[in-house]
């Protein structure tokens, strides 16, 4: 793949696509699971079928809806998002479809919905499942017919937004029928562990430019526990982590102990369990990494075979469980 910058012979852990003029505004990741995910979002950008984005919280799932939206014809247009879950029920379809003076009791006036504003651009549907099965429904039918109408009458309008919806479950006929779409898979960041690394750098820098300081990197620790952690929280809490770990660190290279004090207050574990904690996340990242064969893991580890089994004994974990 071409790197939109000119940079053909870019490094595999450096690979990024631009989507903006920002820092910021690039896709970072060598993994086949990110690299299919660009792909499927510039099949998307091609046209103006629906797309379904589908991925766990924090994966990505709006950055790339805005990536989709950056590559195609409406690039110059606006670009909406509308978490459904922060609407009330009784509101969903006036928020959507827009309605007519009198519809709402307690909102007496004409309200222009999110299709109508978005009109020329695109609407991101955020946690899309959150939405009534009716409003579910009125929505599918615009889709198809490219016209909705307006909750309490008015005149029927034409569909002109691109409409993209996100969720953690894959899309199914109960949403869209025979409807065609684009389907974009985000999978956890625990599943692409090679784009740690090149993730973290990215937003190293740009959490580096935010704060006013001039980046030095992670040391070897910081870098080894980066790989190690599960991060439940996907390419969010990496990004998050690392922003507050840059105002613990200042000037001076990220450590693995700014990283494990970027938490929340009342989650930084005392010394003794976070290095315990460590040795574990470390221990289960080398032998999945190295499917469960110790001597290889030692060896990455730089450590003593005899030295890494005492580490292996006292997390307690079964190397046995990485093996295939």
């Amino acid at each position: 793949m071409n790197d939109p910058d000119g940079n053909n012979g870019q490094d595999a852990s450096e690979r990024s696509e631009r989507i903006g003029r920002r820092r910021e505004d690039r896709i970072v990741g060598p993994s086949p699971a990110t690299q299919r995910a660009v792909e499927q979002a510039r099949a998307a950008a091609r046209d103006d079928l629906p797309v379904w984005a589908v991925g766990p919280p924090g994966s990505g799932k709006e950055f790339f809806a805005r990536a989709i939206h950056a590559w195609s014809s409406r690039r110059e247009q606006p670009f909406e998002v509308v978490a459904c879950a922060s609407i009330p029920p009784a509101l969903q379809a006036r928020e959507l479809f827009g309605c007519a003076a009198g519809a709402h009791a307690n909102a007496p006036e004409a309200h222009a919905g999110r299709l109508g504003r978005a009109a020329g651009g695109s609407l991101l549907l955020a946690g899309a499942p959150a939405l009534l099965p009716e409003v579910r429904s009125a929505l599918v039918r615009a889709l198809a017919e490219k016209r909705f109408r307006p909750e309490g009458g008015g005149e029927e309008q034409a569909l002109h937004a691109r409409m993209m919806l996100s969720g953690e479950t894959r899309s199914d006929d109960a949403w869209f029928g025979e409807l065609p779409r684009h389907e974009l898979r985000l999978v956890p960041l625990a599943e692409r562990s090679e784009d740690v690394a090149p993730l973290a750098a990215h937003f190293l820098a740009v959490c580096a430019e935010e704060a006013g300081v001039r980046p030095v990197g992670f040391t070897p620790e910081a870098r080894a526990w980066l790989l190690a952690e599960p991060w439940p929280g996907n390419v969010r809490e990496l990004r998050e982590r690392i922003r507050q770990a840059v105002r613990i660190a200042g000037t001076g290279a990220v450590s693995a102990e700014a990283l494990l004090l970027s938490s929340d207050a009342a989650q930084i574990p005392s010394f003794k369990e976070a290095k315990r904690a460590f040795e574990t996340r470390y221990v289960c990242g080398l032998l999945r990494r190295c499917n469960g064969n110790i001597s290889r893991a030692a060896r990455l580890a730089k450590k003593d075979r005899k030295d890494f089994y005492d580490v292996i004994r006292r997390t307690g974990i079964d190397p046995a469980q990485f093996r295939s």
